[in-house]
């Protein structure tokens, strides 16, 4: 099974700039994307999508252009859901979205960003929390795989300029605490599992001062996955090289 992650940055953007060419050449079983930007019927290749085999999982935010997450799926799913339970925004933002299948989770998270004045740190780690504890009661039933825009460059390795960005939003002491304990919770980071040590490999670049040609950047966008599902990883990927966002996509193959 192959699954991707992308935050488009807006799915009617990214449509326009090759979103569907990317999809045909990789041909994920499930594709899951975060800050889609739009409704459902604002999809401009949903028809296309359902012609390539895709049930197209939709959860927007009420707030137009803004947030919202959607997957994409050739494996039906067993049920679908939007809901963590008890944080403040969670259901008019669209940021999560839970399919069950037969032998596990698939979650994808667009997690709050902090914000550049860290004016939203507080409810972010409230979001943490709540998050860890969401995927934490799916895993007492079947493994759960969880892939999304986390926000948040966990070690220095993981983003281009650590010292210059510590305390910024993204790469404070709080969010990277907060990603630490979904590794103590058991989660096994999928890229790093199979690359420990390699560097300059990023998901995400500012859009100034020609960040991505000069491969400036940080990673932020994971697979993360249940210890139980660690003999069934295969690879794990990340695609630099395809445009069509600020991020680009990730991915991860199980047995």
């Amino acid at each position: 099974m192959k699954a991707v992650s992308w935050n488009v940055n807006g799915i009617r953007s990214c449509a326009s700039k090759g979103f569907l060419e990317y999809l045909a050449v990789e041909n994920p079983d499930i594709i899951a994307l975060q800050e889609v930007k739009a409704k459902e019927d604002q999809n401009p290749i949903l028809l296309e999508l359902m012609e390539l085999g895709y049930q197209v999982i939709w959860h927007h935010a009420e707030r137009p252009g803004y947030s919202g997450t959607a997957i994409f799926t050739k494996i039906k799913p067993l049920s679908v859901s939007y809901t963590l339970g008890g944080v403040i925004h969670e259901d008019n933002e669209g940021r999560v979205t839970t399919l069950e299948f037969e032998d596990y989770y698939f979650v994808t998270v667009y997690t709050p960003n902090a914000k550049r004045d860290l004016e939203r740190l507080e409810y972010r780690q409230l979001w943490d929390s709540f998050f860890l504890d969401h995927l934490l009661r799916l895993q007492e039933n079947k493994p759960v795989i969880v892939c999304g825009d986390l926000n948040v460059a966990h070690e220095d390795i993981d983003l281009a300029n650590p010292r210059e960005n510590h305390g910024n939003a993204g790469f404070t002491d709080e969010e990277r605490s907060g990603f630490q304990k979904f590794i103590d919770a058991g989660f096994i980071d999928t890229f790093r599992h199979f690359y420990p040590e390699t560097t300059g490999a990023y998901t995400w670049w500012s859009n100034f001062a020609g960040c991505r040609p000069r491969n400036i950047g940080w990673r932020i966008d994971y697979f993360l996955v249940s210890s139980a599902l660690r003999d069934r990883l295969e690879n794990a990927f990340i695609r630099p090289e395809v445009k069509g966002s600020d991020h680009c996509p990730v991915g991860v193959e199980l047995k």
